[in-house]
């Protein structure tokens, strides 16, 4: 039977979720919910050419995350930022590429001992601030999530020199250099907590932790390489903040997604499109909430496609705990329309 939310929090049914409670309707809030398929968020971004500034400008990023509430009242906001601010913060040279995405000075083995962990604070305090900003000026309904990458996520682009869709460079480096790499994971696995930590001093009620490249990770490296990282961090959320919920997205992680439900102390797994939702109905631990996973390419469709594959997920995780979201971010090429009639399925009005 579903948990009557004005039992529990009435304000914020997503919390209430995060709790192992299933809610209906399900909350909801979408990756990349602010960002370039908005047209308000195009035209302040056309103000702001360089990219990591606008994400340390507090007065832009905080209007930036409010955007997509004020436009569609989302259960959730999220901070607008990016999961390289770590490595700016550790002396990591980082620019973003019109067109091209980030770019980073690739690390070294002598590099790495050179990187400061020590003032991640004060150099990412206008994330701070922003989140401070926006927290005041959040409808009670809506909670604020912070969010930073995975250790392993990061360090791929740390390695790299940018993204990359198999790793093959963190990887080759984890092989070659095994203790710088472990040197690297245990400075992310420092530097991602304290951040983390902070961004709830600031006013964050729910951190995402992003492994946006789980699925590059070798079998044989998962538990030293993501699973572990990810744990300590959790662990040291929970010493300083107990009631902190935590979400994890190992995007990509197939069949070790049950271990990330069981192994990190998540409150939450986020799945991609790509998994089906019946594993976590079938493996997680039963108060572990599930998120997702709309695919973002049915949310492009819209019309009846979208309808379906909303119906479907709405049956699948019925009396389940449950935060609808997509199974990875909102594209470019959206229709704000599509947002606005997901929406209005999800919450029974009229599309």
């Amino acid at each position: 039977m579903l948990t009557n939310v004005a039992q529990l929090h009435p304000d914020k049914p997503i919390l209430n979720v995060l709790r192992g409670h299933a809610v209906d309707p399900s909350p909801v809030w979408l990756m990349r919910q602010a960002g370039r398929y908005l047209p308000e968020y195009r035209e302040l971004r056309s103000k702001a050419p360089d990219f990591l500034n606008l994400c340390l400008t507090p007065s832009l990023a905080s209007e930036i995350t409010l955007q997509p509430i004020r436009r569609f009242n989302f259960d959730a906001a999220i901070l607008f930022a990016d999961i390289l601010v770590i490595p700016h913060a550790l002396g990591q040279k980082v620019w973003f590429a019109e067109g091209e995405g980030p770019r980073l000075d690739p690390v070294t083995p002598e590099s790495i001992a050179q990187l400061k962990p020590d003032h991640i604070r004060s150099l990412l305090s206008p994330i701070l601030e922003t989140i401070d900003r926006v927290k005041s000026d959040l409808p009670k309904t809506t909670a604020l999530i912070g969010f930073a990458g995975a250790p392993w996520t990061v360090a791929t682009y740390m390695i790299a020199g940018r993204g990359s869709d198999d790793s093959a460079a963190a990887r080759l480096f984890a092989y070659r250099e095994p203790q710088a790499f472990a040197a690297l994971l245990n400075l992310l696995i420092e530097s991602t907590a304290d951040y983390l930590i902070a961004q709830i001093d600031a006013g964050a009620e729910v951190l995402q932790i992003f492994e946006s490249w789980a699925g590059t990770i070798p079998s044989d490296g998962l538990e030293q390489y993501s699973l572990s990282p990810i744990r300590q961090i959790v662990e040291r959320i929970h010493h300083h903040a107990p009631a902190t919920p935590v979400i994890v997205f190992p995007r990509g992680a197939g069949a070790s997604y049950v271990r990330y439900a069981r192994e990190t102390g998540a409150a939450a797994i986020s799945l991609d499109a790509h998994t089906p939702l019946s594993l976590a109905a079938q493996a997680f631990p039963t108060a572990t909430a599930v998120q997702g996973n709309l695919d973002p390419l049915a949310l492009i469709a819209g019309g009846d496609a979208l309808r379906l594959a909303v119906e479907q997920i709405k049956t699948q995780t019925h009396a389940r705990p449950h935060i609808f979201n997509l199974g990875h971010g909102v594209r470019q090429e959206t229709p704000v329309a599509h947002v606005a009639q997901l929406l209005a399925l999800l919450r029974g009005r009229t599309a």
